[in-house]
C-alpha cells in the first residue's frame, strides 16, 4: 500500500505523525501523487544521499519528475512561453554544469565574510522595525510588522532597490508570501509584479552598475557573456523568494517556540552567545521547507536504502522527517537549544545547498536576540489551537502571531 502525499501537518511544534511510521516502515516508502508514483525519502542517511547523487535531477523538465505529478493541469503554449520566460536563470532547477554557471558568480555575495559585512545593515532594519512597532504597541502582528519586513528589508539592501520603491518592493513581496498556496493567482500576480519591477532595476543597473549584489551581477554577466538579460532577472528573483519565504516564516513560528519554552529562553537572555546554536536547533525542529525544495528524479537506475529506484522514477526527500530521525539525532523529537547540531537538512544538502544559508543564520539570530532583548514582557495573544498556522501550505509558518508587551 502506498501512502498520499502531500501529507498536511497537525501540529505546530512537530511534522506530520505520519512520517514517523513511514520512517520506521522504510528508508523510501511509495506514494501517490495526481499524475503517478513517486518515492519519499524518509531517513536522515538516504536524504544526505539522494541530495548529494549526480545521478539524480533538480530539473521539472525531466520525464517522471515529481512537480509535473502533482500538477493535473495542462498549460496553453502562450502560457508555457510566459512561463519559461519567468523561471529563466532560476537555477535551483537546474543541474551541473549549468547551475553551476550560476551559483559560482552568487558564492561571494553570502560568503561568511560578506555576511558578516552585513550584519550591521540587518541589525539596523530588525532596530527600527521594532522601532516602530514600540511606537505604535502595545500590540502588533509579528508576521506582519516583523517577520516578513525583515528579509524583505534586508534583501532590498542587498539588491539595491531605491529607498523611494521600498514600500511598493516591501507590499507586494508580503502578497506573495501570505497568499502562498492559498490564493496562488494572487500570489502569481504580486510575483510577476515583482518580475517586472526586477526587470526595471536591472535594465537601469546595465546602463549604470551600483556598488550592490545586481550591479555586481551584471558587470559579471558582461565579463563573461553567460547570462541573458531574462536570465538575470530570473536569477535576482530567486535570490529574493528564496532568501525571503523561509526566513519571513521561521522568525515568527520561531518566537513562538521560545515563548512556549520559557526555561530555555532564559536560558538564551542569560547566555546570548547561545544563540547561533539556538537557530540551528529550530530549523532542524521546524523543518518548515520539508518536502517543496527537495523534488528530484532518477536519470539512472540506482539502489538508494536497499530499494531499487529505476530511472525516470521521481522521488521527495521529507526533511522534516530526516531532521527527526533518531538514528542521526539524539531524542529527535525534543527541542534542545543546545544541541548544535549542523548535519541537519533544513537548508539541503550537497550542490543545492541554500547558497544563502549564512544570511538566514544571520537575519534569524538578530531578529531572535534583539527583540528578546528590546522587548523583554513580549508574549503571545491566545492560544495555540486559535492560531492561524499554515497547515495546508508548501512551507509551514503562520499567518498572523499577535503579540502584545
Amino acid at each position: 500500500m502506498t501512502q498520499s502525499f502531500p501529507v498536511p501537518r497537525s501540529c505546530p511544534f512537530a511534522p506530520p505523525p505520519e512520517y514517523e511510521h513511514l520512517r520506521e516502515e522504510a528508508p523510501l516508502v511509495g506514494a501517490d501523487l495526481p499524475g503517478g508514483k513517486v518515492w519519499l525519502v524518509t531517513r536522515h542517511a538516504e536524504a544526505q544521499q539522494v541530495l548529494s547523487d549526480t545521478r539524480i535531477s533538480t530539473d521539472p523538465a525531466m520525464p517522471g519528475h515529481p512537480m509535473a505529478m502533482l500538477s493535473e493541469f495542462s498549460r496553453s503554449d502562450e502560457e508555457r512561453e510566459a512561463l519559461a520566460k519567468f523561471h529563466a536563470g532560476q537555477f535551483i532547477d537546474m543541474d551541473p554544469p549549468e547551475h553551476d554557471v550560476y551559483r559560482r558568480m552568487l558564492i561571494p555575495e553570502f560568503s561568511v565574510r560578506r555576511v558578516r559585512e552585513m550584519r550591521p545593515g540587518i541589525q539596523e532594519v530588525v532596530d527600527r522595525l521594532i522601532d516602530d512597532m514600540l511606537e505604535q504597541g502595545p500590540s502588533a502582528d509579528l508576521v506582519e510588522a516583523f517577520g516578513l519586513a525583515v528579509p524583505s528589508l534586508v534583501i532590498c539592501r542587498l539588491l539595491g532597490v531605491p529607498y523611494a520603491d521600498r514600500d511598493f518592493f516591501q507590499s507586494r513581496t508580503r502578497t506573495m508570501v501570505s497568499a502562498g498556496n492559498d490564493a496562488p493567482e494572487i500570489s502569481m500576480t504580486a510575483a510577476m509584479e515583482i518580475w517586472d519591477y526586477l526587470d526595471g532595476l536591472i535594465t537601469e543597473a546595465e546602463r549604470e552598475p551600483g556598488d550592490n549584489l545586481v550591479g555586481r551581477l551584471v558587470t559579471a554577466r558582461r565579463e563573461t557573456g553567460e547570462l541573458s538579460h531574462d536570465a538575470l532577472v530570473g536569477m535576482t528573483f530567486l535570490l529574493l523568494v528564496a532568501g525571503h519565504e523561509t526566513t519571513a516564516n521561521m522568525i515568527p513560528l520561531g518566537v513562538l517556540t521560545l515563548l512556549r519554552d520559557p526555561g530555555q529562553l532564559a536560558g538564551l537572555r542569560a547566555d546570548p552567545g547561545g544563540w547561533p546554536l539556538a537557530v540551528e536547533e529550530l530549523l532542524r525542529y521546524h523543518s518548515i521547507v520539508d518536502w517543496v525544495a527537495f523534488d528530484r528524479v532518477a536519470t539512472e537506475d540506482m539502489e538508494i536504502g536497499g530499494q531499487a529506484v529505476r530511472a525516470g522514477e521521481g522521488i521527495f526527500v521529507l526533511g522534516a522527517s530526516a531532521n527527526r530521525d533518531p538514528r542521526a539525532f539524539e531524542r529527535p523529537d525534543e527541542l534542545d537549544l543546545r544541541r548544535g547540531a549542523r548535519n541537519h537538512v533544513a537548508f539541503g544538502y550537497g550542490v543545492h545547498q541554500c547558497l544563502g544559508q549564512n544570511l538566514a543564520r544571520a537575519e534569524l539570530e538578530i531578529a531572535y536576540r534583539t527583540l528578546f532583548e528590546r522587548i523583554p514582557g513580549l508574549r503571545v495573544v491566545g492560544k495555540d489551537a486559535e492560531l492561524p498556522f499554515k497547515y495546508g501550505g508548501a512551507i509551514f509558518g503562520l499567518h498572523a502571531l499577535p503579540v502584545a508587551w
